[in-house]
This record gives C-alpha cells, sequence and structure tokens, in this order.
C-alpha cells in the first residue's frame, strides 16, 4: 500500500501536471471504485484543480467550486500519467480515467480483490470523514508524540500503523522505522522508556524523509511508475532470509493474515526470534528460540 513518502511523491508529481488545469472528463471503467452518488461525478467535469492535499494515505484533488475528489489506492492500488487520448493502460486493471488537455491520469488496479476507490465530496464537511486524527509524525514534536504513542497499550507494530494515532504509516515504513530504532514490533507501547519513545520518534522522521527524499530524487521530473512497498535499499521490510544490513544476520518474519512483519533479531530483539504463529505451531518445540539457535 503506498504510504506517506509514495503518496506526497504523487502528489508532487501531480501537482506539476494537473493543478490549474480543468477536469475534462472522467472514465469510471470500474462501477465497483466509485463509491458516492451525491455529488454524480459528472459535477466534476469543467472544474479546475485548485490544490492538492494528502488525507493520511488518501490523495485528495481539490476543485474550484468547493468539490473534492477523494482517491484511497489501498494496497495494489496505482496512479498512471499518459499523454491525452491514451488508451486504457493495463485493459481491465483501468478502474478509472481522468481527462486533462495535457495528459490522462489513470487509476490502476491489480488483482481480483477492488479496494482502491474514489469519492466525491462537497465541502470541508464532505471531508471530515476521511480524517482518522492520526498524527502528523513530520509536523509534530516528541511530546504529543509520546502522548499518542502511550495512549492505548498496543504493540508498536500496530500502533504505528493505527491511522487515529499516526497519519500515512503502514506496514512497510513501520518496518523500516522500528529497525532504525532497534526497537521489537512486538513491545507494548506502554512498557517503553522516555529515552526509547525519543529514539522511536526520531527514527520515525528520519525514515519518512529519508524515503521521501530519495524516492523524489529516483523519479525525478518523471511520473512514479515504479511505486511499490518493497524497495531496494530497504533494511528488513520485505527482505526475509537476507542479511541485515547493519548486523549482517537473517531477516526474521511473523507472518499473519495477507501481511507479515520484517524484523532483524540481533538488533531489534536481543537476538530472540518472534514466535511465526503457523510455523511455531508447525514446530512446536523444534521451533528455535534465538538468532544463534538458528544459525546452528
Amino acid at each position: 500500500m503506498p504510504e506517506l513518502p509514495d503518496i506526497v511523491v504523487y502528489i508532487e508529481a501531480l501537482e506539476s501536471r494537473v493543478l490549474g488545469q480543468p477536469i475534462e472528463k472522467i472514465d469510471i471503467r470500474n462501477p465497483f471504485v466509485l463509491r458516492t452518488v451525491s455529488p454524480p461525478i459528472v459535477a466534476a467535469h469543467g472544474r479546475r484543480v485548485v490544490e492538492l492535499r494528502r488525507i493520511g494515505k488518501r490523495i485528495v484533488l481539490g476543485l474550484d467550486g468547493g468539490l473534492f475528489i477523494v482517491m484511497h489506492l489501498m494496497i495494489a492500488g496505482r496512479l498512471r500519467w499518459r499523454p491525452p487520448g491514451t488508451k486504457p493502460v493495463g485493459g481491465k486493471l483501468t478502474q478509472a480515467a481522468f481527462h486533462f488537455p495535457n495528459g490522462v491520469l489513470f487509476l490502476t488496479e491489480a488483482g481480483s480483490k477492488h479496494r482502491a476507490s474514489i469519492h466525491l465530496v462537497q465541502g470541508d464537511d464532505g471531508l471530515e470523514p476521511f480524517e482518522r486524527g492520526g498524527l502528523e509524525v513530520l509536523e509534530a514534536t516528541v511530546e504529543p508524540f509520546a502522548s499518542r504513542l502511550r495512549a492505548e497499550n498496543h504493540t508498536l507494530k500496530r500502533a504505528l500503523t493505527d491511522p487515529t494515532l499516526f497519519s500515512g504509516i503502514g506496514n512497510a515504513y513501520s518496518d523500516e522505522v522500528l529497525h532504525r530504532a532497534r526497537l521489537s514490533p512486538l513491545t507494548l507501547t506502554n512498557k517503553l522508556s522516555d529515552s526509547e519513545v525519543a529514539r522511536l520518534f526520531d527514527a520515525a522522521r528520519d525514515t519518512l524523509v529519508e524515503w521521501t527524499a530519495r524516492l523524489r530524487a529516483e523519479c525525478g521530473d518523471e511520473f512514479p511508475e515504479e511505486v511499490t512497498a518493497f524497495r531496494e535499499g530497504m533494511a528488513v521490510h520485505g527482505r526475509f532470509g537476507l542479511p541485515c544490513p547493519d548486523c549482517g544476520a537473517p531477516v526474521q518474519r511473523i507472518r499473519y493474515a495477507d501481511n507479515e512483519t520484517n524484523y532483524c533479531a540481533r538488533c531489534q530483539t536481543g537476538g530472540r526470534l518472534l514466535a511465526d504463529r503457523a510455523l511455531s505451531r508447525l514446530l512446536k518445540s523444534d521451533w528455535p528460540r534465538s538468532i544463534d539457535e538458528l544459525d546452528a
């Protein structure tokens, strides 16, 4: 799922292409992607884009007349920019096409589970349901960060990815933040010392700033095409079994549902392996308890 760094770079690329431009037409190719009926989508035709903003992991196009297009890409949704008159990208993958005088913005979604969404709403009141209340880490100081973190007693992984606590951080960058902070994803928030909270705060800010700059540099003046949760240069996310860049130990994982958490046992858990629910149940007493046992 595109997270804060990806969304910021998407918005910057859109600003240089559609800000001030009128939407000539919106072609909804999969009716399921459009989740609102009032105002009707044709109400956006002919309106100029006057602002772009991010709400959590959502991209918002503000149009003249107080209309807002809200897009959530979810896991497999992506944006593609093509010259005017281009046919739909990827055939059935295209969920919607936004036609501008200078190009076409396609919303595509891979896979059979169609979760990406488009809402058209009127006024700031229409945006309120999308405001989950998560703290913008890059705009905060350590005190409100600590307050949010300790508001409820969750694991660090859950807390960082909870949109009501923190804005724009998901599965991928939470792994990177926790590795940089040298903290276990399963540590409970109320167990953290003040120094650990400060370390986590710095790691979160540094990770988000660093990856936003890296993604911005990668695409340059081009529209971001290779938006993925698995990137070259990440320390642990998506790197199960590969060496940790800091200590060389193999990156570990905890699998659950459709997601997994990646971490380095040596750097983050004092060498202790966290139980993967499926594998630990299967192996029972044979499940290794530490990275040293695994190496042996």
